[in-house]
């Protein structure tokens, strides 16, 4: 029988600070990201909000770009990842595939403060192509990735009807970039359609599985 002496001590607050410490670091970073852009975000300021010493901050990302990658990573990097080790084991239709895909970028991405990465990098590219290569590494591609596979999960079973996935899966994802564009730039010149982001998804998923139905018309 265990002995008060026996059990074991509880973290210190001190060891329970140091432990949130990078993530507190990855969310004063992601806010000032999007708030002022990459260039005029100085390492100092993403230690002061966090509320630790640059020093500190160096000691778990070694530069601003390794503060950007990380930020990438775990705000969107570890949900791709996640829902393609998901796909894996998914049991159901391939059409509620897609539609549990347009969910989690909502849930995930869209409807998040991590949404403005994607204009942080559209302003950002031509000055500091690095970026746009580490968000295209933990991004787009398994985005991309991830879409292919639904789709030839649906052809393979029927579901869907055969298209060249290589360009479908683009004209997927550019609705939605297209909807974070107009949250993140809301403009006269450029209003956004409609007031609700979840209702444009379930049309264009409705739209994308009229397209997918295979055509059982009698040639």
């Amino acid at each position: 029988m265990n002995t008060l002496q026996d059990l074991p001590c509880p973290p210190s607050r001190r060891t329970r600070r140091k432990q949130a410490r990078p993530g507190e670091l990855l969310d004063a970073a992601l806010a000032l990201f999007v708030e002022k852009g990459f260039a005029a975000t100085r390492v100092e300021e993403v230690a002061t909000r966090a509320g630790v010493s640059k020093g500190t901050l160096f000691l778990y990302f070694p530069s601003k770009q390794a503060l950007f990658k990380a930020v990438v990573r775990e705000n969107v990097g570890r949900h791709l990842d996640q829902a393609l080790a998901d796909l894996a084991s998914y049991t159901g239709s391939s059409a509620d595939l897609l539609r549990e895909f347009l969910r989690r970028w909502w849930t995930h991405y869209g409807n998040t403060p991590a949404a403005g990465l994607c204009k942080l990098i559209v302003v950002e590219v031509a000055h500091f192509p690095e970026l746009a290569r580490d968000y295209q590494e933990q991004v787009v591609l398994p985005s991309h990735e991830l879409l292919r596979r639904v789709l030839e999960r649906g052809i393979a079973s029927g579901e869907f009807r055969r298209v060249d996935v290589a360009q479908t899966v683009p004209l997927i994802i550019a609705p939605l970039l297209q909807l974070v564009l107009w949250r993140q730039w809301p403009t006269d010149c450029m209003p956004a359609p409609t007031s609700d982001p979840q209702a444009l998804l379930a049309q264009h998923a409705d739209l994308l599985l009229h397209g997918l139905r295979p055509d059982t018309a009698t040639p």
